[in-house]
């Protein structure tokens, strides 16, 4: 029993940093940019548009897919650093607990 109060310490603790870290996310930008930085958008750290940013010379009325592609790899690049950055914060939040490979936070 003394083992089971130690995991549920544990757990109620990292429920808490937990919390932290969601508010943490929220409040976090990211930037990601496409075309030489032409096209930039910013994301909080939960994955939410802020901001979009086109440089005017990148606005081509006769090729309007190019424009498109270009703001999709801007979110690719700033997606792919919040799950980075969101995975180092989860790997520090859960290290020392006892938890089955691959288990993913939060459920």
């Amino acid at each position: 029993m003394k083992n089971l109060a130690g995991l549920m310490k544990q757990a109620q603790a990292m429920q808490e940093r937990m919390a932290e870290l969601q508010a943490r996310q929220e409040a976090a930008e990211v930037t990601g940019e496409a075309g030489a930085g032409l096209v930039s958008v910013v994301l909080n750290g939960k994955g939410e548009l802020r901001r979009l940013h086109l440089d005017p010379r990148i606005i081509d009325p006769s090729d309007p897919g190019m424009l498109s592609d270009l703001i999709v790899a801007a979110h690719a690049d700033a997606k792919r650093k919040i799950e980075a950055a969101n995975a180092e914060e989860m790997q520090k939040l859960t290290a020392g607990l006892p938890l089955p490979p691959g288990l993913k936070l939060p459920f």
